[in-house]
């Protein structure tokens, strides 16, 4: 049986309504429930539309997440908001209006947790654009610390777009996260907020644990979209060596003195 099916079975039941009860509210006849619940057919957009309005549970939920063991409580917290505790984003902008993407550097980092909101504080960080990025997100530029996430090292600065609702994290993708007590760090992001009301975090070096932070922490979520680095890749240990490199030029040079012998007019 699919999830959808189990979730509509167990929400209705959660409810106390019959599959005609269930039927005449999201105005469909009673066998088609029965043909949901069983896994014989698959709701339509406006049943799920319907569904969702009646449950008070978003659609994405009914179809991706398995409800069945919530509680009513549980599944009561999917109706409300699960925005960022700070609703305000202070933003600059250039003599065009053109938004600025502000850098915060790694000395500025711990600062950034009490002037996020505050557009003096942000008129101090240094600014830049790229043109490349899209316009329809607001970008915030953030110099990581530590070797937490390698390969990217100490240094890099990621570019983040700032995210407006929880709901919106994709499990798995990195984020520069905000919150109360960690200030800002910079993870692969896991949402339970519907299990447990957390957020998981985990590194990508291995040599550090996965940790969780209340949602309620949360201030802001910026989701990685570009990084910068002033490290160059280093080849030297996967390709070639000096003595190979130079071995190279040598055997050029040869070419050359070779085909300039068999063609004067190159000389």
């Amino acid at each position: 049986m699919s999830i959808v099916s189990e979730n509509i079975k167990h929400l209705r039941k959660l409810k106390n309504w019959t599959q005609g009860d269930f039927a005449e509210k999201i105005d469909i006849k009673r066998s088609l429930v029965g043909a949901y619940e069983e896994g014989r057919a698959d709701p339509r957009l406006n049943n799920l539309l319907n569904m969702s309005k009646v449950f008070k549970v978003p659609v994405d939920f009914l179809i991706s997440k398995d409800l069945s063991s919530l509680s009513e409580e549980q599944i009561l917290k999917l109706s409300a908001p699960r925005k960022p505790s700070s609703k305000v984003l202070s933003i600059t902008v250039d003599k065009n209006n053109e938004e600025l993407i502000d850098l915060i550097p790694q000395k500025a980092s711990a600062g950034y947790l009490n002037g996020y909101a505050d557009p003096e504080y942000l008129e101090e960080l240094p600014k830049f654009q790229l043109p490349n990025l899209p316009k329809s997100g607001t970008y915030r530029a953030f110099e990581i610390t530590g070797d937490s996430m390698l390969p990217l090292r100490p240094g890099t600065i990621v570019i983040g777009k700032y995210l407006e609702d929880v709901t919106d994290i994709k499990n798995g993708r990195c984020y520069v996260i905000l919150s109360k007590e960690e200030g800002v760090v910079y993870k692969r992001v896991f949402d339970y907020t519907l299990e447990n009301g957390k957020l998981f975090l985990v590194s990508d070096n291995k040599a550090y644990s996965p940790y969780d932070i209340p949602v309620s922490d949360v201030i802001e979520i910026w989701e990685a979209k570009a990084y910068l680095s002033m490290d160059l890749p280093d080849y030297s240990d996967d390709t070639m060596d000096f003595e190979q490199l130079k071995s190279i030029v040598l055997d050029l040079q040869q070419e050359v003195i070779k085909l300039k012998d068999h063609h004067p007019r190159l000389n």
